[in-house]
Order: C-alpha cells, then structure tokens, then sequence
C-alpha cells in the first residue's frame, strides 16, 4: 500500500481520537475531585505524544521522538498561546489573567531550557576530548530527566496542595456566571472509553510510525520536520480546539493552564520519562537536541517569558506567537535532517577557545 497513504490516513485518524481521548479525560476527572482529576489531566494531557514516541522509541526513531517533543512544546507555547491571545484579543481589547501563576509555569519552562542546553554544551566542549562523549552525555541526561521528574512531582504538590490558592482563579473563572457542565458520562464507561481510545491510538501510531521512512524518501520531507511541526499538530488537536474556545470566553487562566501546562508536562515529564524509558530498554534516547534545535527553543521560551510577563494580553501578541511559530516552522522545513549544527559548535567553542 502506498506509504503516503498510509501516513494520511493515521495522520488524520488520531485528531478525533485525540478529541474523544479528552472528553474521555475529563468526564473521568469530575468524580475524582480537584487533586486526583489535575493528575489525571496532567497523565493523559499528552497521551498521544507520549504513545507515538513509545512507538517510535522502541523502534529506535529516536530524532523523531526528541523533535515530536520538541515540536509539542513549541506548538502550545508559540501555536496554541498566540491563537489564544488572538482569540481574545478578538473580542476584548486587552484581556488579564493570574501573572503568579504564569511566571511560575514560565521558570519552569526557563529550567526546562536549561536541562536542554547544558547537555549540548557538553557536547560541544568533549568534541576535542579523549573521553568517550556518547557515554557521559547519556549519564548526564539520566541523571537530569530524574531531577526533572522530581521537579514535576514538587510542581503538582505545589500546585493541587500546598499553593492550591494560587490557582483557584481558574475554577472562581469557571464558576462567574456559569453552572456547572453536566457529566454524560460516568466513572466506568468513561474508563472504558479512555482504554478503548488509547488502544486506536496506539495502533494508528504504530502505522504511522512505520510509513515515516517511506514518506520521507517519496515526499522529501524530513523527519525532523515531521516530528516537529506534523504530529505536535494532530496530537494537540484537541487541546488547540479547548484553548480558543476558552480564552474567546475570556477564561484566560484556563487557556493560559492549557497552553503553557501542557508545554511544561511534555518539558517536565514526558521527555524525561521517555529517555529513563529508553534507559531502561537499551535505546539511548538522551536530552542533547541538536543545537539548532536547543537555541529554537530557548528563544521562544525567551519570547513567551516576556509575553506574559505582565500578566496581560491581546491580539498583537498573539500575532508576534503565530509569527514566531510560522519562522521556526519554515526554518525546519528548509533544513535538512543530515545538518547536525557542526559549524555553529565550532564557532561557539572558537569564541572561548583562542
């Protein structure tokens, strides 16, 4: 069967499953209260991720997994913020939400930037070493993805219980002028339907990852490309669609928590899962990204820290987010998966090396 088929086909099924995977999500969350539903949230947020790059890891696609990661946190922070901001910025010429709790999510997306750009700098200064580079870049990211994990572990008890107050904004929004959703459905069939869901994901990711080799060779679209602009794009379908919708409401707490939440939990948790994931299973998935790809990252977290610094927003923002987004997206699209970024290493070392 044709690939591009293949590729097409799985490519546009997971978007209603990744819709049906979050009603699911949150049907389930309204019987089990604030604290065991934000875990829930927080679990199967980016399920479908976090499947298609347990596929791809366990067939050794490694670049495929660490650009979906990538790409997922840059389409919500860059993507999904900007269509938020514009959204809102529709109706309302400048719309507020909790700065707090923004720039706590901001500093650890600023941490998150970090974890990423010491191990390429590692990278980069063992190039001329004796020692063996691949072996101490693997030590350095287990050892980091453990910390990171702790840190969203801090983060959710910071959160749902120590600092809960801070985030109460999110719900008094949800509860000013409107009455509580009705659930359709209840605790066991929306479980069943949350495995059932899981399961056609799991198999329309295991198609798709398998066409990815082919559709690069006939289509001349590079994995990387693949992995970071293409299946962030499906995978985040759903929570894309909620975070508009919420923020033309003006609930901007709400649209904020989904944006810049979500990228935190592929940040925090997700990635680092995946390389003690593939530690565990002798694929030696690590947190050194190609340094392209890091100093893309760190500038939009740079760009969306100054964002919401303020704590306000409105629609010339969101604009400034979609064309950063629109720029990377195009930078990956010319650029080849064989570049690896020597050049720019080697004029990084040649200022410090003289």
């Amino acid at each position: 069967m044709n690939p591009i088929a293949v590729f097409a086909v799985n490519f546009f099924a997971i978007v209603p499953l990744a819709a049906l995977l979050s009603f699911a999500t949150e049907e389930l969350s309204v019987k089990l209260g604030q604290t065991l539903g934000g875990l829930m949230n927080a679990t199967f947020g980016n399920a479908v991720e976090l499947i298609v790059s347990i596929v791809a890891l366990r067939q050794g696609e490694i670049r495929i997994v660490q650009a979906s990661m990538l790409g997922s946190i840059l389409s919500n922070i860059l993507l999904v913020l900007g269509c938020c901001f514009i959204s809102s910025g529709i109706r309302r010429r400048e719309s507020t939400f909790n700065a707090t709790v923004a720039s706590t999510m901001s500093s650890l997306m600023a941490v998150a930037a970090t974890s990423l750009i010491i191990p390429a700098t590692l990278y980069a200064s063992l190039q001329n070493s004796s020692a063996d580079t691949e072996s101490n870049i693997l030590v350095l990211s287990h050892g980091t993805a453990i910390i990171l994990l702790c840190l969203y572990g801090l983060y959710l008890f910071f959160q749902l219980k120590t600092h809960a107050t801070l985030f109460d904004a999110e719900a008094q929004t949800d509860e000013d002028g409107n009455e509580e959703e009705a659930q359709i459905l209840g605790p066991i069939p929306a479980g069943i339907c949350l495995v059932l869901v899981t399961l056609c994901v799991a198999v329309c990711a295991e198609y798709l990852v398998d066409s990815i080799d082919a559709i690069v060779e006939e289509a001349h679209i590079s994995k990387t490309f693949i992995g970071l602009i293409l299946l962030p794009i499906v995978g985040n379908a759903a929570e894309h669609v909620t975070a508009v919708v919420v923020a033309w409401k003006d609930k901007m707490d709400l649209a904020i928590g989904v944006a810049i939440g979500s990228s935190m939990q592929i940040a925090l948790f997700v990635t680092p899962f995946l390389v003690i994931l593939g530690w565990c299973i002798g694929q030696p998935m690590t947190l050194h990204f190609q340094t392209f790809e890091t100093v893309v990252f760190f500038l939009s977290v740079l760009v969306v820290n100054y964002l919401i610094g303020d704590g306000k927003s409105n629609y010339l923002e969101g604009c400034m987010c979609l064309g950063t987004y629109i720029i990377i997206a195009l930078a990956f699209w010319v650029k080849p998966d064989d570049a690896t970024g020597d050049a720019i290493v080697g004029a990084v070392k040649g200022m410090f090396v003289r």
